[in-house]
Formats: structure tokens, C-alpha cells, sequence
């Protein structure tokens, strides 16, 4: 297992930089506790169990980039991320999905990972060998006669390219799924999911001959070549590991299953969600069907807005387990201008590439960049504050005559100035009946 992490706090937040604009105290406590995660591996011995990962709270409004932070942070270090939303989980009882599907996801996440990185590492191995089994189908084998020569010429063609639309027939293989839901919706989840998974392994694997082109099938062999050479068990294993190790559930809107004082009605269930919750983050053993996984060292993060009810609010036992509190600043005039073109994946930059998509030039002045953070701030004061994801309304209100006029506008250079983004937003905004709606 690969235990290094190479990125200092300080790195780690200079890399979310590039995607997250502001929320400094937030990039410094993620920082922190994935940090802290690789020194607790350095630990090694007994005391390496006792180190348990500092399990963060976020608290701020919608659109601040509580998420991002979590999800950018995880693309980084590498780690399986699942993103899980604490309303969809009920109490144990009622009707609906239990606390450890989260972790039954993660897994999943990281099995995907690591099965991905794994196929990377045979796919020149895997290349060759589906390139055999093309080659087999162009010119089968014959026992009468030595073929390596022609072969070896039709290979070099192959690499050229030049078999690319020719159609040849393979067997494509396809496991009878069972025709029954076990238990129905009753029973523990993971229970139900092994005897799907038992069931459909007893069930019998039929092939079904198809035509498709070389590039398809070349796509299908290298898939199939490169499960073969990888271990299962040692996938699997590699999975568990960064799931135990790495693995990040964020749990988002944790306010909503907060009681606001009463303790009757569906209150009952949202206090029932947060028990369950409590034995996951404190550290629990969940089966999975790649067998049980141990959560003592997952890192948990929840976010909420906590505009009626605060962290406080929360069970006790459960608070005790969220030892770090960042709380989330909303977004100034600054920030919206910032967030418009300082990021890697910025709005401006991802328009500007779509508008390139049609063999358009998209450029905006300085001035209308600072008008469309000036609407987007002033119609989340007016109306529901989104915080950034307001941009994206306003830019697609503010462009959408261009975006439906392409590829017929005969302009290949398209200019964007502030007297544009006046005549195009100026009404919509002042209007707040009309700025509902539209923006």
C-alpha cells in the first residue's frame, strides 16, 4: 500500500486555490486533517489506532463552496469521496435507506479507483494482447499454413489505423441479472445486496455474437484482457485499505435532521438519524459486499447552513465527534469578480471554451466583468442568496442570445462591454418580480 503523501498544509491549500476563491480558514482546517492522517500513518505501533481523524462541521450558506472545498480536496490527495446528503437517510425502522450506505458507497468509489489505476498500469500489456485477438479475427489461424508473416503485415496496418471501420464479429459475454428482488425492501441493505450478488453469480453467463466495428472492439477486448490480468483479491484489498485510510464522506444539509424543539412527529426520525450517524463517525465495522469495512479512520465532514438551528443544536455524543467548526463567509463584490475569472475551471473560462467549440472568440472588458459580479451580488440580496452559483444564472441570462444564435452569427469575434451587459441584465434585476424568475 502506498502510504506517502508528498503535500505539505500549505501546498495543499495552494492547489484549492486554483479552484476556490476566499474561505481561508476552510482550506486550513481540510489541510490539517488530511494532513494529519498521513503523520498518523507515520505513527505506526498502538498508537498509530489511538490518532482518530479530525471530523469537520461547515457552516455557512449555500453556494459559499463548502462542497467544492471537500470535493477538490479529495481529487488532490487521491482519496475515495462520496458526497451524501443527510436528509435521503432515515432511522433504522422507518422506510428508507440506513447511515451505512454511505459507506457502502465509498467503497464502492474506491474499488472503482483503484480498479482504474490498476488498469492503467496493464492497459500496454492489455493493448497488445486485444490486439491479437483483432488480428485473430482479420486473418484466423490456419494449421496448414504459416500466417506470422501476412499477420505481421496486417498488424502494422492495424496501427496505422487503417481497419478502423471494418466490422468483425466477437462474443460478448452478459450475466443473467436475477429476475427477483431479494427480501424486497426489507431487510439490512448489505444483506440484500450479497444475495443479489450471490444469486447472480449462480447464475449462468450466455454470449451473444454481434458485429461492431475494430475501434469498438479494441475498446471492449483491452477491458476485458486487463481485468484478466489484474488480482481481484489484491484490488479489493488495495480498496479496503484507502476506504479505512483515506476515504472522505461529506455528509451536506446535516442541519435539516437538527430538532428545532419539538420532539414528536418527524422530529423523531431526524434525531433517530443522527444515533445512527453517532457509531459510523465514532467507529463501526459496516458490511459491505467486499467484505466489512472498519470506519475508525474515515474522515467525516458535514455542512449545513444553520440558519434556524446552530451545531449546538445537535445530539451531544454527536457534537463530541465534529471537534473542528469553520464557518463559511458569505460572498462580497470582490469575491464574485474573483470567482469569475481567477479559477482554473472559472465561468469565464469555461464559456469562453464553449463559444471556441463553435470557432467563436468570446472576450469581455474588465468593466463588464465588474458588472456581472455587481448583479449577481445585488439579486442574491434582493432575493434567495445562492452565493456563486448565482454567476451561472447571470451569465447565461447575459449571453443566451449568442449561445441560441450559434453557429449562424456571422462575427467570429464576439466582444462583451459593460454598455452590453446593461442593456441585457439592467431591467431583469431592478425588476424583482422579474429577477425571480429569471435569475
Amino acid at each position: 500500500m502506498n502510504k506517502n503523501h508528498p503535500l505539505k498544509p500549505r501546498e495543499l491549500v495552494s492547489k484549492l486555490d486554483h479552484y476556490i476563491i476566499g474561505q481561508n480558514e476552510a482550506k486550513k482546517s481540510v489541510a490539517i486533517a488530511v494532513r494529519n492522517r498521513w503523520r498518523r500513518q507515520q505513527v505506526g505501533g498502538e498508537m498509530e489506532k489511538e490518532i482518530y481523524p479530525n471530523n469537520i462541521i461547515m457552516i455557512g450558506p449555500t453556494g459559499v463552496g463548502k462542497t467544492e472545498v471537500a470535493r477538490r480536496l479529495s481529487m488532490i490527495v487521491d482519496a475515495p469521496y462520496v458526497k451524501m446528503e443527510a436528509t435521503k437517510f432515515t432511522e433504522v425502522g422507518y422506510i428508507g435507506r440506513d447511515v451505512e450506505a454511505m459507506v457502502r458507497s465509498l467503497m464502492d468509489v474506491a474499488v472503482k479507483m483503484v480498479g482504474s489505476q490498476k488498469r492503467e498500469g496493464v492497459r500496454e500489456k492489455a493493448e497488445e494482447m486485444a490486439e491479437n485477438r483483432i488480428l485473430e479475427q482479420l486473418l484466423p489461424a490456419s494449421p496448414e499454413e504459416d500466417m506470422s508473416a501476412t499477420r505481421e503485415k496486417l498488424r502494422e496496418r492495424l496501427r496505422k489505423g487503417i481497419f478502423e471501420d471494418r466490422k468483425i464479429e466477437i462474443d460478448l459475454q452478459k450475466r443473467e441479472r436475477p429476475l427477483i428482488e431479494v427480501l424486497g425492501a426489507i431487510g439490512p441493505e448489505e444483506l440484500n445486496i450479497g444475495l443479489q450478488d450471490a444469486l447472480s453469480n449462480l447464475m449462468p453467463t450466455s454470449t451473444k455474437k454481434k458485429f461492431i466495428t475494430v475501434k469498438e472492439a479494441r475498446e471492449i477486448f483491452i477491458k476485458e484482457e486487463s481485468d484478466k490480468l489484474i488480482d481481484r483479491e489484491e484490488l479489493i484489498e488495495e480498496a479496503k485499505w484507502k476506504t479505512e485510510n483515506s476515504g472522505v464522506i461529506f455528509i451536506d444539509e446535516i442541519d435539516k435532521i437538527v430538532s428545532e424543539g419539538s420532539r414528536s412527529g418527524p422530529d423523531v426520525s431526524r434525531q433517530g438519524v443522527q444515533r445512527d450517524l453517532l457509531p459510523l463517525v465514532e467507529g463501526t465495522t459496516v458490511n459491505t459486499k467486499y467484505g466489512p469495512v472498519n470506519t475508525d479512520h474515515i474522515l467525516f465532514i458535514s455542512a449545513g447552513a444553520f440558519t434556524s438551528t446552530s451545531p449546538a443544536d445537535l445530539i451531544p455524543e454527536l457534537q463530541g465527534r465534529f471537534p473542528i467548526r469553520v464557518e463559511f463567509n458569505d460572498l462580497t463584490r470582490e469575491d464574485f469578480l474573483r470567482i469569475l475569472i481567477e479559477p482554473d475551471n472559472s465561468l469565464v473560462k469555461q464559456y469562453k471554451a464553449l463559444f471556441l467549440a463553435e470557432g467563436y472568440k468570446l472576450d469581455f472588458t474588465d468593466k463588464a466583468l465588474a458588472l456581472i459580479a455587481d448583479y449577481s451580488k445585488r439579486v442574491n440580496e434582493i432575493s434567495e442568496n445562492i452565493g456563486a452559483r448565482r454567476l451561472q444564472t447571470v451569465m447565461n441570462a447575459l449571453l443566451e442570445d449568442y449561445l441560441f444564435g450559434m453557429p449562424d452569427i456571422p462575427e467570429k469575434q464576439i466582444n462583451i462591454d459593460e454598455k452590453y451587459v446593461e442593456e441585457k441584465l439592467e431591467k431583469i434585476v431592478e425588476d424583482k418580480d422579474l429577477s425571480r424568475y429569471i435569475l
